[in-house]
């Protein structure tokens, strides 16, 4: 959420920044924002003059009693004051209501490095790393190395879950455990706490760490419950300060979250719908970091630096792209993506997202900090993939794939695999 400070003092800058994410209808709810403020101070003025009013009225009462007066129409004035206060107490309550409503709906300010354009063909490239694999055959796709490998059991996972639900099998089972218990020693031993959080959480905090006029279609609600379930292990573990103030001292929180994520993938209906790079339920180990607002830009860069390593080690060649104007979402002030190459689709995909969101999360969930010197202000919060597991895999299988069928294990992840160095096919049972 933004600050109504900087939306009464410099809106221009607001409506310039919507105007980069092309969100021109946003600057007609800023306009509205505008106007039910002014509307809200005024009010907020006038019961501070009923108060005054009233204050001076019982002082005059008291005088004319004092001298043997008739206050009884002063009197009358009095009691009429509160019903007035009260009146135009309900309608600024009403209307303070409609804007913290409003301001919920305004994306976040962009970070004036962030590319501007309409989709994610203008992200712009920041980096590449790795190498890309040199087949003399051509490689076939993750799906077809997971059937003929009998890895995994997609379609009794669609007989009774439905469409991007899996079973996974065997080694490839093992693998997806090897790549969470990797991926968190690896950030441990970067100064990151293990958290595993609650799978579920109320709407309060939910509205808090995300739009949800954006979000809420991809989120599985549960039924008669104020809950929904996490779509990703960041929401809880910035909501788990909810309403509090941090010393800035113990700043910056680094914590590395190790999840289930559920997500309903509403709005990419025919894309990915085979295989395992998609689906509505799939492990991920993420990365959240809470500072001061001054380390902020510094630690943006140690997450995404964080991801580049750790997909570095698994020997895979990605690139890593700044997300543009029209593709960042509501949330993040700046975002990097990390993009796999995939062999056997001829393109990169989207394996890390990595994001500086600011004071927006913090403001919306009351998140504060207070120094020593009794500085306060709003904390910022960031936050990077550091595996999706199920993507990594996909990755894995299309670069590390072998003529005869059989897929190499990354060197790193062998020791979590029992000193497994290569998966190869195993006859299907019934």
């Amino acid at each position: 959420m933004l600050d109504i400070s900087l939306i009464r003092e410099n809106p221009e800058i607001i409506k310039k920044d919507l105007e980069k994410r092309n969100a021109l209808d946003k600057i007609e709810l800023l306009k509205q924002i505008r106007k039910k403020d002014d509307e809200w101070r005024n009010l907020k003025v006038q019961v501070d003059e009923l108060r005054h009013q009233r204050n001076n009225i019982s002082i005059e009462i008291s005088k004319i009693k004092k001298e043997g007066g008739d206050a009884s129409a002063k009197l009358k004035e009095a009691l009429q004051i509160p019903k007035m206060i009260q009146e135009k107490e309900d309608f600024a309550n009403v209307l303070r209501k409609e804007i913290d409503a409003a301001l919920m709906q305004l994306p976040n300010i962009l970070h004036s490095s962030v590319p501007i354009g309409s989709d994610e063909a203008h992200n712009k490239v920041v980096r590449k790393f790795g190498k890309k694999p040199k087949f003399t055959f051509k490689p076939r796709d993750h799906v077809d190395l997971l059937q003929s490998l009998f890895q995994a059991d997609l379609e009794r996972a669609a007989k009774i879950s439905g469409a991007r639900f899996w079973f996974l099998r065997d080694k490839i089972a093992q693998l997806d455990l090897a790549l969470q218990k990797y991926a968190a020693d690896f950030m441990v031993k970067k100064g990151f706490t293990l958290i595993q959080p609650p799978y579920m959480m109320n709407r309060q905090v939910y509205e808090g760490v995300t739009d949800l006029n954006d979000f809420e279609n991809v989120m599985y609600k549960i039924e008669n419950e104020n809950l929904y379930l996490i779509a990703t292990s960041e929401h809880p573990l910035v909501g788990m300060f909810y309403d509090e103030m941090l010393s800035a001292e113990c700043l910056p929180i680094r914590l590395v979250g190790i999840s289930a994520c559920f997500r309903k993938e509403a709005g990419t209906h025919g894309k990915d719908e085979k295989g395992i790079f998609r689906g509505h339920q799939f492990n991920k180990v993420e990365q959240v970091i809470l500072c001061r607002p001054d380390d902020s830009w510094k630690l943006h860069e140690e997450l995404i630096k964080n991801a580049e390593d750790f997909f570095k080690a698994l020997g895979l060649h990605c690139r890593t792209v700044s997300v543009c104007t029209g593709d960042i979402g509501a949330v993040a002030a700046k975002k990097y993506d990390i993009e796999c190459w995939m062999p056997a689709q001829d393109t990169y995909r989207e394996v890390v997202s990595c994001s500086n969101c600011t004071d927006y999360q913090a403001r919306r969930l009351k998140i504060r900090y207070k120094a020593n010197d009794n500085a306060k202000g709003f904390a910022h919060t960031l936050n990077s993939t550091c595996v999706a597991t199920s993507r990594a895999i996909v990755g894995i299988l299309e670069n590390y794939q072998n003529k005869d069928g059989s897929v190499t294990i990354p060197k790193v992840l062998v020791p979590y695999m029992n000193g497994l160095k290569k998966i190869e096919a195993v006859k299907a049972k019934k």
